[in-house]
């Protein structure tokens, strides 16, 4: 009896496990009918360096270099300059039947000569209409016609956890298929501020760039842009721009060759548990402001250091990221509606969004003078106050100087040579003009609480939790 129990279960396990198996998507289709609108981009690139190549066949750091160089004469003039071709590898897709094709701004910069190749072996020159390097996205277009067109879907619709498809040329081979599920939406990465990228761990390499990542409909939800990896290869983790920002970026790349955003003029940080507690918050959200520019938008409008951003154009601002894609995609001139948590209370300002310009580098700030015979705090930090020298070249009204951290202080993100402007606690913002004031604010803390800071950092402002306050000192 046990042995036929045991051959039953054995025989629904293996039912069970085929009918699964018959469920598993089929992609032939898919591949069948979209490939023939996906291409093979091919770049080169002219290298110039200084100076002359040199006509050995050796690297100038091999030994056999310096052998030949001392001992075999070199006829004057035959030494060769310094230029060689650099090529490159990428993919694209057709978004319409005479010739333009969607790519990343990675996959043509600086290319002096972009070559497309078709499914039937047919090979163009490219034209580069414009790219967009703060979302990786370009528009190229071949002179050709009745193209095979990729058919746009929307990636608003996408769910974790649903099947998309990727079609691109890693490594060169061209049409090649792979296939994964959405792992997630809306990410955020590092520099990339402007784009809610798609998460999807379909194997993207290098080659991939550029390509478009299908839902199980055939229609284009993304382009395939960067992957996450310690080793160069796949590792699991890819990441693609969704296709409405790309097209919304290629509409304005083919009306005027560039791309206009618009800009508010802050600085901003995320929102955790401790700094919403330390605001007032209920809970976590919005994008803090750390610091307005000087007679930018947010500044005319009324914008101030401690508000947080909750609601832009009636859009939320759940995280901090959410903040400069929505801001971004506003056309410069709009009147907005912005939303600010302030002092406890909601209020709403309207700030007419200004035109976003060039990255401008940071300015060097000088360096503050410790103190003789500083008494550290109960934060365990040695501070001093700032010189009438330093508050003019800081632009600030007063502030603390961090000259040293001991040890045996509260762990935390603070370094020498912070400046501590103010301390927020229960919604309220107290500007620290002293250290004798600053010590008597912190007695109100109870031992092990927490305590929030406004820094200054460079140019840059922020407000920093510190966890775990020391006894009295």
């Amino acid at each position: 009896m046990k042995r036929l129990s045991a051959f039953f279960a054995f025989f629904l396990a293996c039912t069970l496990a085929f009918a699964q198996g018959r469920n598993l998507p089929d992609f032939a289709d898919l591949a069948e009918k979209q490939g023939p609108a996906v291409v093979n981009i091919s770049t080169t690139q002219t290298v110039r360096r200084g100076g002359q190549m040199s006509p050995f066949p050796f690297d100038e750091n091999d030994p056999a270099f310096e052998f030949f160089r001392r001992f075999i004469p070199v006829p004057p003039g035959s030494a060769v300059p310094r230029e060689f071709e650099n090529k490159s590898l990428g993919s694209g897709f057709f978004i319409s039947a005479d010739g333009y094709i969607l790519t990343n701004a990675h996959v043509v910069d600086g290319a002096d000569e972009v070559t497309v190749r078709l499914t039937d072996k047919r090979e163009f020159k490219a034209r580069i209409i414009g790219a967009d390097k703060r979302t990786d996205v370009a528009l190229i277009k071949i002179e050709a016609a009745n193209l095979p067109v990729a058919r746009l879907g929307d990636p608003q619709k996408l769910r974790p956890g649903e099947w998309v498809v990727a079609i691109g040329s890693p490594f060169g081979f061209d049409n090649s298929v792979t296939a994964g599920i959405v792992s997630a939406k809306g990410r955020s990465l590092p520099q990339e501020n402007y784009v809610p990228f798609i998460q999807t761990d379909v194997a993207i390499n290098p080659g991939n760039s550029g390509g478009p990542l299908f839902n199980m409909n055939g229609e284009v939800v993304g382009i395939n842009s960067q992957i996450y990896s310690r080793s160069g290869g796949y590792m699991g983790v890819s990441f693609a721009i969704p296709i409405d920002v790309a097209m919304d970026i290629q509409n304005q790349l083919r009306a005027s060759g560039k791309v206009s955003r618009g800009r508010l003029g802050v600085v901003i940080q995320e929102v955790n548990k401790e700094l919403a507690d330390s605001l007032g918050l209920l809970k976590p959200m919005g994008a803090v402001v750390n610091a307005v520019e000087k007679g930018g938008p947010a500044d005319k409008a009324g914008l101030e250091p401690g508000d947080v951003i909750l609601r832009f154009d009636g859009r939320p601002i759940n995280a901090s990221a959410d903040l400069p894609r929505i801001v971004g995609a506003t056309r410069p001139g709009t009147r907005s509606l912005v939303q600010v948590w302030r002092k406890g209370s909601t209020r709403d300002i309207t700030v007419v969004v200004g035109e976003m310009q060039e990255d401008k580098s940071a300015q060097r700030l000088a360096k503050t003078q410790r103190p003789p015979e500083q008494a550290a705090n109960r934060l365990g930090l040695v501070l001093s106050e700032l010189t009438a020298e330093q508050k003019r070249e800081l632009k600030l009204g007063a502030g603390l100087a961090v000259e040293e951290i001991r040890s045996g202080a509260p762990r935390s993100d603070l370094r020498v040579g912070d400046i501590i402007i103010a301390v927020i606690s229960k919604g309220a913002t107290t500007e620290l003009k002293s250290v004798e004031q600053f010590n008597k604010l912190l007695q109100q803390f109870e031992k092990g609480g927490n305590v929030t800071l406004l820094i200054r950092r460079g140019e840059l402002q922020t407000f920093i939790t510190i966890k775990g306050i020391n006894g009295s000192n």
